[in-house]
């Protein structure tokens, strides 16, 4: 099993870059987990109280069910991913992801490569490395259209938490890349190259 991390900063384009190397793959051949769905359950907390929660930090992930769904994929074993609900602040706790081992597994998220638990089960390591206003721009998008959120609650979270912590530890964790690819999805040589790479990893190795 071949196993690809991408990280990224905050609508870097990590996602892109994941859909990108799947249609090239094939959709059955590929896992795709992103980390969004690993934020920790903070069900008992109020919502008031889950709003000032630093959704930011390496923290806030549950990393430790992440690395053991990984682990159920590398023996050969279905696993079953929590689904979170970002306008809750919670998990979905009636849902899930259901994840096929595969020869292929593509992980992305804000700090795939910033825990060292995680990062040692990975292949392929990469960062998708994007301009901060291109960046934040996306974001702004995103968050208003999927999220519910309000212009002035993004400019106070991305002040207070998110480019704070991507100076911290996201932007760091890109020394750990094997391949660092500028602009994300849009940049289809960088797309192209790990599409190259996870073929010629797969080949050698007999699949």
């Amino acid at each position: 099993m071949l196993i690809i991390g991408i990280a990224g900063g905050t609508g870097s384009g990590k996602t892109t870059v994941a859909r990108s190397v799947i249609s090239r793959m094939g959709e059955g051949a590929v896992t795709f987990i992103s980390q969004d769905n690993y934020y920790k359950d903070r069900w008992e907390l109020t919502m008031s109280e889950r709003e000032k929660i630093n959704y930011d930090h390496p923290f806030a992930f549950d990393n430790e069910l992440l690395v053991a769904h990984l682990k159920q994929l590398m023996q050969g074993e279905t696993a079953f991913a929590p689904i979170y609900d970002f306008t809750f602040h919670s998990r979905r706790t009636d849902k899930t992801v259901e994840l096929k081992p595969s020869h292929i597994v593509i992980i992305e998220g804000l700090h795939v490569l910033s825990d060292e638990s995680l990062r040692e089960l990975l292949d392929i390591k990469v960062f998708v490395d994007t301009d901060p206003d291109v960046r934040i721009l996306r974001r702004v998008l995103r968050d208003i259209e999927e999220r519910g959120r309000t212009i002035h609650s993004i400019h106070d979270q991305y002040l207070k938490t998110v480019k704070p912590m991507h100076e911290a530890f996201i932007e760091p964790s890109k020394k750990y890349a094997d391949l660092i690819i500028p602009e994300g999805g849009h940049n289809e040589v960088g797309v192209e190259l790990l599409s190259v790479l996870t073929e010629k990893y797969l080949k050698e190795n007999g699949r």
